[in-house]
This record gives structure tokens, C-alpha cells and sequence, in this order.
């Protein structure tokens, strides 16, 4: 499912918005398809108590598998990786939720990582250097990643531009708006909200 456009600002767009790569399904998927093998074996090829035996664990293995296979789909689907033009989003959980943000403003730099396998199949590691208290983040099984650190540079830039431009983030309605967007994550309080909004009306 896509990222909840009710979780956005007003003033934002979303650029890229990403599931994990398939490579995600790669062990359930590997472990059903086993599992199955193993069960067609133990029909075509074995006879008696020991054939009997085979075909159960084949029969528990398949569910088993399947089992973690759905719930690996129901984590895919509920994970997102999404670049707006004002920040970089990963939220995932099904039931219960978690969720990383950064700013354009405080990426350093952004690092992708890709094996010789990885390279073949389109995906790969990316880590982001913040200026935030966590200082580096990582994210594992990203498609494609080096389009998606040529994505997070250009918004990044774009957003600079837009800064030292004066259009689009600098006027006073869109930093009020910023303001009310950090207040409604709690990522401020609603005094430091109101110190800071007074700021910005007194010029």
C-alpha cells in the first residue's frame, strides 16, 4: 500500500515512495519451495514408516513456510521508504508502527552499497549520514539504490535552491506551516510552537 498522503504536509510531494525489494521474500520463498520438493520426493520415491515420516515434516515444513511467507508479505506491504521534497520517511509494522524521518536539511551524505549479486538483481543497501542524534541510519533490501541516493542529492539541492531563492520555504505561511506539521508529529511542543510562530510574525 502506498504512504498515507494524511501523514504528509500540505506543502509536501513525495518523489519516490518504495517497498523492499523482492529479494525480501527470498528465504520463505526458498524455504516453501524446499518444502515441496521435499514432499514430492517422499511420494515419488519412498516407501514405508520412513516415507510416512518424510511426508509429514514435508507437510509441516510447507506450512510453516507459508505461514512466514504471508507474514513477510503483510511486513512488505506495510513498509515504506519515501522521499518528499522535505524529508526522507521509512515506516513500517503491521500492527504496531515505528518509523524514522530526516530532514533534507540535516542529510550529509548518502552511501549506497551493492554486491556483485545485488548489482544483478537491483538492489542493495543504503545508509544516510545526519546531522540528527542518530547520526547514521541504514536501510537494507532498497531498489535500485543508487537511483534512489541520486533522488535524495537532487531533492536535497532543489530544496537548497528553493531556500536561498526565497520561493517556496522561506516566506512566513510556509514556515508556519512546517511549524504546525512538527507540532502535529510531537516533534515540538506546542510552547516551543508558539515562541517560534510569534517569532516569525514579529519579522
Amino acid at each position: 500500500m502506498p504512504y498515507p498522503k494524511k501523514l504528509l504536509n500540505d506543502y509536501e510531494t513525495v518523489a519516490l515512495d518504495l517497498h523492499p525489494h523482492w529479494w525480501y521474500f527470498a528465504r520463505p520463498a526458498f524455504a516453501l519451495l524446499a518444502s515441496i520438493v521435499l514432499g514430492i520426493v517422499s511420494l515419488a520415491m519412498l516407501d514405508g514408516d520412513l516415507a510416512d515420516v518424510v511426508r509429514w515434516i514435508a507437510l509441516i515444513a510447507i506450512v510453516l513456510s507459508a505461514i512466514w511467507l504471508v507474514i513477510r508479505y503483510l511486513k512488505w506491504a506495510t513498509t515504506n521508504f519515501v522521499v518528499t521534497n522535505d524529508r526522507v520517511i521509512f515506516r513500517n509494522g503491521v500492527v504496531a508502527k515505528s518509523g524514522i524521518e530526516i530532514p533534507l536539511d540535516r542529510v550529509n551524505n548518502v552511501i549506497f552499497n551493492q554486491s556483485f549479486f545485488e548489482r544483478i538483481i537491483g538492489a542493495g543497501d543504503l545508509v544516510i549520514e545526519s546531522g540528527g542524534e542518530t547520526g547514521q541510519q541504514q536501510f537494507t533490501d532498497v531498489r535500485s539504490p543508487d537511483r534512489v541516493q541520486k533522488l535524495i542529492h537532487a531533492q536535497k539541492s532543489e530544496k537548497d535552491r528553493r531556500r536561498h531563492s526565497g520561493d517556496g520555504g522561506s516566506d512566513v505561511a510556509t514556515q508556519l506551516e512546517k511549524l504546525e506539521g512538527l507540532l502535529e508529529r510531537g516533534t515540538i511542543t506546542r510552547d516551543e510552537f508558539e515562541d517560534e510562530k510569534r517569532r516569525l510574525l514579529d519579522g
